[in-house]
């Protein structure tokens, strides 16, 4: 069952604040002060959802009593309220932070309960959004990266770091790992942003034609060139080249990538004209390149050129933590562009979208979540709604994790804590670890679920 949104109740008459807690108690977990100052003692010490302040109050007016309140880190959503209603009194109070204003007068609880409830739903949806704003755009500028595990936190970071910078990187990892999504970060988050970034998938060409590609070619250089071609290199002028599966490129090419890495000269296919190109080069590959290179098949100086920095991402597989915000993210996209009314996932949905070992990483949970957003037949997907080869399970997460056939992500999320908490004797860093989450958003966690003290 979720817990209850905390309210504070500020009013200095006794039968209007109790009177207010009998009859809101039952949907919320109601606090009550008679003035200010024990009102900012609770908001100081508690996390309170919504705070209802009479106007009038001993010492300080409840208009001041917002200021205060909404200068603390997590404010409340606060109501004024006051016997002495005015238009000029409501624009004053909204001015001040309040969130909605009622007159005492002709106060109903039927019609508060609907305004706290209006609030709080406002307030969750701005929330989410500027969470989901924030994880994709500003703190990571990753545009559908999504992570909160130490090691995603970590790439994050490097990420942040190296972008700016005009240093070749190799991107590793399994496929589907969102490789090609660190390239366009990597371009987003740097001084090239505005300029283009052209990808290659270099395994889906000849290397005849990969040739061209890259490079562009003259009229006649070859049979069928019946004009001259402007290569990735040149449209990628001022900007970035992401070339995908490096691996698969041949000798020639190899050559032709190593020079222009150390001098940013080229030639088009059919030309002894040497052209220059500012472009920044990342690289992405499945495969283990020091393998090719033992083997003969990759330059050494080249692998050394294209590694000036490296980032490898972990498999799905290795960052469980991360499933159910990867899942909640597809399930809002999927469900808006399906038109469809679903919004959460049953609790045995969710443990074995944690069990199964994502062999194809984040691109299959991906699809996996559009499949059952599409077969979903009520709010929730269920287990029956996810592709058969999911519902099996597979190597993952520790079985029968989470408990309750009810529970929305969040309070699964919650129990996940709290189990981590158990198996480690309250140690925070231990318990972080074994749900793979970042100490700070585990801290973050601990607090919006109040498990302080737990």
């Amino acid at each position: 069952m979720a817990e209850k949104p905390t309210l504070l109740i500020v009013d200095d008459e006794k039968p209007t604040r109790e009177g207010l807690r009998a009859a809101l108690e039952d949907r919320y977990d109601v606090y009550i002060a008679e003035d200010a100052q024990a009102a900012m003692n609770l908001l100081e010490s508690e996390n309170f959802d919504v705070m209802l302040t009479d106007f009038r109050l001993p010492n300080e007016d409840g208009m001041k009593l917002i200021t205060r309140a909404k200068s603390l880190a997590k404010p409340p959503i606060c109501i004024l309220m006051t016997a002495y209603g005015s238009e000029e009194l409501a624009v004053e109070a909204m001015k001040r932070g309040a969130d909605d204003y009622i007159a005492k007068g002709r106060l109903q609880i039927d019609e508060l309960e609907m305004r706290i409830a209006r609030s709080l739903r406002r307030q969750n949806l701005e929330t989410e959004n500027v969470s989901l704003r924030q994880q994709l755009e500003a703190k990571f500028g990753l545009e559908n990266i999504i992570g909160q595990s130490p090691v995603m936190a970590e790439i994050f970071e490097l990420v942040q770091q190296v972008a700016p910078t005009r240093a070749t990187v190799l991107v590793l990892g399994e496929s589907g790992t969102g490789k090609e999504l660190i390239a366009k970060a990597l371009h987003q988050l740097s001084p090239r942003a505005k300029q283009p970034f052209v990808t290659v998938h270099c395994a889906a060409l000849a290397p005849t034609l990969l040739e061209s590609e890259l490079f562009g070619h003259e009229r006649g250089a070859f049979t069928g060139a019946h004009e001259r071609r402007i290569g990735r290199f040149e449209q990628a002028q001022g900007g970035t080249l992401f070339l995908d599966e490096i691996g698969e490129i041949d000798a020639t090419i190899q050559v032709k990538l190593l020079r222009f890495l150390g001098e940013r000269t080229f030639e088009r296919v059919g030309s002894n004209k040497t052209l220059t190109a500012d472009v920044r080069l990342v690289a992405a590959t499945n495969k283990h390149l020091e393998e090719l290179v033992k083997a003969g098949k990759f330059r050494e100086d080249l692998f050394f050129r294209l590694r000036v920095v490296e980032i490898e991402l972990p498999p799905l597989r290795e960052r469980t933590g991360d499933i159910p915000l990867l899942a909640q993210s597809f399930l809002r996209e999927f469900a808006r562009e399906n038109g469809k009314a679903v919004n959460d996932f049953t609790v045995d949905a969710l443990e074995a979208l944690m069990n199964f070992s994502w062999p194809g990483n984040v691109r299959e949970l991906r699809t996996a979540i559009e499949h059952a957003v599409v077969l979903s037949r009520s709010e929730r997907i269920s287990l029956r709604d996810l592709p058969p080869s999911v519902r099996g399970g597979g190597s993952g997460s520790d079985p029968r994790l989470l408990q309750g056939k009810d529970l929305t992500v969040k309070e699964a999320e919650k129990q996940l804590i709290m189990r981590g908490l158990k198996e480690t004797d309250g140690n925070r860093t231990r318990a972080a670890e074994k749900i793979g989450m970042s100490r700070r958003t585990f801290h973050r966690k601990l607090h919006e679920y109040h498990l302080e003290g737990f």
